[in-house]
C-alpha cells in the first residue's frame, strides 16, 4: 500500500522555521523530533523519490534495488591502492536513505569508538553520552536492560536464522572465536546472530518508523524529488535554500542531512569548502573551510564464497518457479525468503586473533547465498562470508567535478592507501577462510569457490582483492566534527558549522572516525542527539 504521506502534497510556502536538506535516516529522525515539539514548521527535502515502491518494505527487496533507481549511481575514482580499479559505490537516493535499502543490520559499534571521539576533541560524544540516544531510538523485542530500550520508534528484532547461519555460528566457535548473543551489549567481541531493523516481515526504515506517525502533522511539509542547488548565506548566516530556482527561507536553521557524499557536495556548491578547489570549478567562495570533503573513509569488504553440497542456501530460489513460490509465501503470510534480510549472521573479532587491539577490528557478514557479489564466477548454490577491517587509516576526499549542482562528484575513499589497512584486511580474510573451513561446515560445503584453492599466498589474496574487494557502504567523515580550534573540523561538537550561524550538519559525515560496525544505527543516534541540542537552543520542548 502506498504510504498516506504521498497521496497529497502540501503546497510549498516561502518560509519555514527549519529546513532539513536530505530525507535519509538522520533527516527523518530530525523531522520527527522537531515536529513533536508542536511549536515549529519543518520542511523536509529529499532529492530522491518517495518510498512508495513495495520492494523497499520487503526485507529481501534490497537485493533488487542496488541499481540506479534508488541510488545515485556512483562509482569511485580509480583507486591507486586497488591497482587503479574503480569501485561501484551505491548510496541511497530515496526517502529513508540507507535505512530504506540497506541489509537492516542493527549494530552500534564499540564503546571505545565514542570514547575515542571524545578524547580527540568531540566533547559530549563519549559512550556514556551517546548510549541514552541509542536506547531512546530503540524498540527491542528481546532486550530490556541498561544497553537497550523499548518503546522507541526504531523496531529492532531477531530474524529467524537460516539453518546455514546456525552452522556458521558453530563454525566460528570451532575456529576459536567466542559466541556473543548481543553485539550491542556489555561487549562487542564474538560471533553469532545479528538483530535487524525489521519486524513481522516488514522493513523498519527511518521513513516508516520516524516519519510515519507524523506524516499528516500540520507542522511537517515533505518534498521528494527535490534537489537543493545550494544553501543561501547572508551576512554570515544560513537564511534558506535554493530549490528549483526558488528561494525558501529558514527562520531558525538550515539542517544538512544529505550524508557523507551529499552533505559536502551541497556545502561546496554553496561556496563553503576549500577555497582553491571552489575557485577551480568556478564557484564563488563564501567561506574557506578546508575540511569540507576531506577525511572520507569507509569499510572495505574482502569476501569468500563457498559452494554448497546441494540446494541448501537462498540460491535455491533463483529459478523462476521458486521465485514465484517465494512471492506466494510472502504474499500470504509474510514468511519465506522475502521476509529475511539475507544476512543474519556475523560478528566482530580481532585481525591478529588476540584481544590486544582496543576493540575488535574485523567485522563478518555471513550470507546464506552466493549471488550478491559482482563479477564472480557464478555457482549454483553457495554461501558468502564478508570480512571488513573496521578502523582504516586511509583517508580520501569528495570533490566537485563542475559548478553544475546536478553533476556527479569525484569520490575517492583511497582504499588501502595505508599499508596497515592492507595487512589487517588480509588477516581478516584469512579468518573468514578459517571459519568456512571448520569441521561443522564439511557436511554442507563442497569447498571454496571464490577465490578458490589456487589462491594460496598473501600476494594471491592481495591480487584477488584488487579485482573484487568492495565497499561496505559505510562512508563517513567528510564534514568531521572536532574542537573549534581544529583546522580540519567542519562542525563543532554541537554540529554547528564553523563560521556560519544557523547551519548544522547532522549525519554520518560528521563522524571523525568511522564506528566499528554498520553505520545506520549510529547515524540515527547522531540525529537523536542533535535534536536535543536544537530543541534546547531554541527553547522548544520535545513532546512525543
Amino acid at each position: 500500500m502506498i504510504p498516506r504521506r504521498f497521496r497529497r502534497a502540501k503546497p510549498l510556502v516561502d518560509t519555514y522555521d527549519f529546513i532539513i536538506v536530505g530525507g535519509g535516516s538522520a533527516g527523518c529522525v530530525l523531522a520527527r523530533r522537531l515536529v513533536d515539539s508542536r511549536a515549529v514548521s519543518v520542511l523536509l527535502l529529499e532529492a530522491g523519490p518517495s518510498d512508495w515502491n513495495p520492494l523497499l518494505h520487503v526485507p529481501a527487496g534490497f537485493t533488487k534495488l542496488t541499481g540506479t533507481s534508488h541510488t545515485w549511481g556512483y562509482e569511485t575514482s580509480p583507486q591507486s591502492g586497488l591497482n587503479n580499479r574503480q569501485v561501484w559505490y551505491p548510496q541511497a537516493r530515496v526517502l529513508g536513505g540507507g535505512s530504506s535499502i540497506n541489509a537492516q543490520l542493527y549494530t552500534r559499534g564499540n564503546a571505545w569508538d565514542y570514547d575515542n571521539w571524545a578524547a580527540r576533541g568531540c566533547d559530549g560524544w563519549a559512550y556514556a553520552d551517546v548510549l541514552p540516544y541509542f536506547r531512546r531510538a530503540e524498540d527491542n523485542t528481546r532486550f530490556a536492560d541498561e544497553f537497550h530500550g523499548q518503546g522507541g520508534p526504531l523496531r529492532v528484532s531477531d530474524p529467524v536464522p537460516h539453518p546455514l547461519t546456525t552452522v556458521f555460528a558453530r563454525a566460528a566457535q570451532q575456529a576459536g572465536m567466542t559466541y556473543n548473543p548481543d553485539f550491542n551489549g556489555a561487549q562487542q567481541a564474538g560471533l553469532g546472530f545479528y538483530q535487524v531493523t525489521n519486524r513481522a516481515g516488514r522493513r523498519s526504515s527511518a521513513a516508516v518508523c520516524y516519519l510515519g506517525p507524523v506524516q499528516n502533522a500540520e507542522q511537517l511539509t515533505l518534498r521528494c524529488d527535490a534537489h537543493v542547488e545550494r544553501i543561501i548565506v547572508t551576512g554570515g548566516r544560513a537564511t534558506g535554500v535554493m530549490l528549483n530556482g526558488k528561494k525558501i527561507t529558514a527562520r531558525r536553521e538550515v539542517i544538512l542531512t544529505a550524508g557523507a557524499i551529499g552533505s559536502p557536495r551541497v556545502l561546496m556548491h554553496s561556496g563553503i569548502g576549500p577555497a582553491q578547489h571552489l575557485s577551480e570549478v568556478g564557484i564563488k567562495v563564501v567561506m574557506d573551510l578546508p575540511g569540507v570533503g576531506e577525511n572520507l573513509h569507509d569499510h572495505m569488504d574482502v569476501f569468500v564464497v563457498a559452494e554448497c553440497d546441494g540446494d541448501l542456501s537462498f540460491d535455491r530460489y533463483k529459478p523462476l518457479h521458486m521465485q514465484a513460490w517465494a512471492g506466494l509465501q510472502y504474499g500470504v503470510n509474510r514468511t519465506g525468503p522475502l521476509a529475511h534480510n539475507i544476512c543474519d549472521g556475523g560478528g566482530f573479532w580481532y585481525a591478529d586473533n588476540t584481544d590486544e587491539a582496543p576493540a575488535p577490528d574485523i567485522q563478518f557478514h555471513f550470507l546464506p547465498g552466493s549471488g550478491l557479489e559482482h563479477g564472480l564466477r557464478p555457482i549454483r548454490n553457495g554461501v558468502t562470508l564478508n570480512s571488513a577491517y573496521l578502523r582504516p587509516k586511509s583517508r580520501g576526499e569528495v570533490r566537485l567535478k563542475s559548478s553544475d549542482p546536478t553533476a556527479k562528484v569525484h569520490i575517492n575513499p583511497n582504499y588501502w592507501n595505508d599499508p596497515n589497512d592492507m595487512r589487517l584486511s588480509v588477516e581478516g580474510f584469512k579468518l573468514a577462510r578459517r571459519i568456512l573451513s571448520a569441521p561443522v561446515f564439511r557436511d554442507v560445503l563442497l569447498g571454496e569457490a571464490n577465490p578458490g584453492p589456487a589462491c594460496k599466498t598473501e600476494d594471491d589474496i592481495i591480487q584477488y582483492a584488487y579485482r573484487h574487494a568492495k565497499t561496505d557502504y559505510h562512508p563517513v567523515g567528510t564534514c568531521s566534527m572536532g574542537a573549534a580550534e581544529d583546522p580540519q573540523a567542519v562542525v563543532t561538537p554541537d554540529l554547528c558549522l564553523k563560521g556560519i550561524e544557523g547551519l548544522r550538519v547532522c549525519d554520518s559525515s560528521v563522524m571523525p572516525f568511522v564506528n566499528s560496525s554498520n553505520t545506520n544505527a549510529p547515524t540515527i543516534m547522531i540525529a537523536e542527539k542533535a535534536a536535543d541540542a536544537i530543541l534546547a537552543q531554541h527553547a522548544l520542548k520535545d513532546t512525543p
